[in-house]
């Protein structure tokens, strides 16, 4: 029998699922191996030596065994940043929950993305330093996510057309249009919301948790985005009434 093949990676928890009476399997978004889901044997055993290596939000350093079906083999794991504070505070928690489950959506297995492994890397590290708006922050992060994935809402002009100032807006549109393309199923956008999405799409991730907008404006703002991303990802993002409750608080 052939050895399997030993790898290195970093790469942050994603989520864990009780395998057995002391396995988990654990979800990590790596930099090099794209998403892995990988089996963390006696991890649940109190003598396990993984410890609380492979919680969620962890920043990893990983020794895996390549699995010859779907499930690889953590052999070794060593913390780079425990992220801790995330996992304490409710509204951080919130906001990261959201990171890694959007991230989780779009991530394909052993499929390298560097650039969605650095942006995720980004949002947590940014979350850690507890922002002003850590909502502001995961509401930016799923915009950026949905520009690398080639879903960046159209949102200073028609998604259609081209023209400028639109003040309809339709997920499966593009975003923003005009009165001349809308389908049926547009709704009327203020010009306000249209911005704030504009702003936390080009704003780097500190400058979102430090801003300012009127909530009522903000409220809009949310609803366009959330709805949006459910609809192109083609995913329930679960976590995202739970980041409500954490903005309305």
């Amino acid at each position: 029998m052939r050895p399997m093949p030993l790898y290195k990676e970093q790469g942050i928890v994603l989520r864990s699922a009780k395998l057995g009476e002391a396995d988990k399997i654990v979800t990590v978004m790596t930099q090099g191996a794209g998403k892995v889901r990988a089996v963390a044997k006696g991890i649940r055993k109190t003598t396990s030596r993984f410890g609380a290596r492979l919680e969620p939000f962890t920043h990893v350093s990983l020794m895996i065994y390549r699995g010859r079906g779907s499930l690889d083999t953590v052999s070794q794991a060593e913390i780079i940043s425990p992220f801790m504070g995330l996992r304490r505070d409710l509204d951080l928690f919130a906001a990261g929950e959201t990171m890694l489950e959007a991230v989780d959506k779009v991530a394909e297995e052993h499929e390298r993305n560097v650039r969605l492994f650095l942006l995720l890397l980004s949002g947590v590290r940014v979350l850690d330093t507890r922002p002003a708006d850590p909502v502001a922050v995961a509401e930016s992060f799923l915009l950026k996510l949905l520009s690398l994935s080639g879903f960046h809402p159209s949102l200073t002009a028609c998604a259609a057309c081209g023209r400028p100032q639109p003040r309809l807006f339709a997920s499966g549109q593009g975003g923003a249009v005009c009165s001349d393309c809308a389908e049926p199923d547009a709704g009327i956008v203020s010009a306000d919301a249209l911005g704030v999405l504009a702003s936390l799409a080009s704003a780097d991730l500190v400058a979102a948790g430090e801003a300012t907008v009127d909530p009522l404006v903000r409220r809009e703002a949310r609803g366009l985005l959330f709805g949006f991303a459910e609809y192109h990802l083609e995913r329930r993002i679960r976590s995202l009434p739970m980041l409500v409750r954490s903005a309305a608080t």
